[in-house]
């Protein structure tokens, strides 16, 4: 698993799509694997490969017995192949049926996504806090500054892509939040600054999210 990888990452409807016609109509399992389901994806690619190997080694039997049948006129000496196609068949068959389930559960897992962020979009604005709660709210992620009605961190790193990691995994749980910090990135160092806009400061959907970016 891919470090900051989080559990139950957002899938738009235009990627799972993509991924299901690569599965269907391209190789099963690319797409599969484009939307980071690698032991599925890994697994389809797999059985589909093993049965086109297998179906090609039958093709190339197959026109290699023809061709010296028709130069040496010599019959071509029984073979095994025959069976090795049909096995191949099975292994493509079962992988692309493989994948094509994957597809429709890709295709669900992004509409159910979708209507979430419908619902958030259409649920009210979260209460304002007031000064009496945020100073206890400010206790459960110490490591976060106050100021002017926002709170926020800096988080330091080896190197650059190493912050752009952190970066999209904090943008894929924010997506799933509904509720999206402000992030400047200055090389290694990622700061994050969370405020509940529509409230006009800070709400208890700010520290949640901030607990859930500090335990990244």
């Amino acid at each position: 698993m891919k470090l900051f990888s989080p559990k139950g990452r957002p899938l738009s409807r235009a990627i799972a799509k993509n991924a299901a016609l690569l599965n269907l109509l391209g190789t099963p399992g690319l797409g599969t694997l484009i939307c980071r389901r690698w032991i599925a994806g890994s697994g389809q690619l797999l059985v589909f490969l093993t049965g086109f190997i297998l179906f090609c080694g039958w093709a190339v039997n197959t026109i290699g017995n023809y061709y010296r049948m028709a130069l040496t006129e010599t019959p071509a000496p029984p073979s095994h192949w025959g069976s090795r196609a049909l096995m191949g068949l099975a292994f493509c068959v079962a992988g692309w049926c493989w994948s094509a389930v994957t597809s429709f559960s890709l295709l669900r897992e992004a509409s159910a996504g979708g209507q979430r962020a419908l619902e958030n979009f259409a649920a009210p604005p979260p209460l304002k806090l007031d000064d009496d709660k945020i100073l206890p709210s400010l206790a459960l992620v110490p490591q976060w500054q106050f100021d002017d009605g926002k709170i926020s961190r800096t988080f330091e790193f080896k190197n650059f892509p190493a912050a752009i990691k952190f970066v999209e995994v904090v943008a894929a749980l924010a997506e799933q939040a509904w509720h999206h910090p402000d992030i400047d990135i200055r090389w290694n160092k990622v700061t994050l600054t969370l405020s509940t806009h529509d409230a006009g400061g800070l709400t208890e959907k700010d520290f949640a999210l901030a607990q859930k970016f500090d335990r990244l």
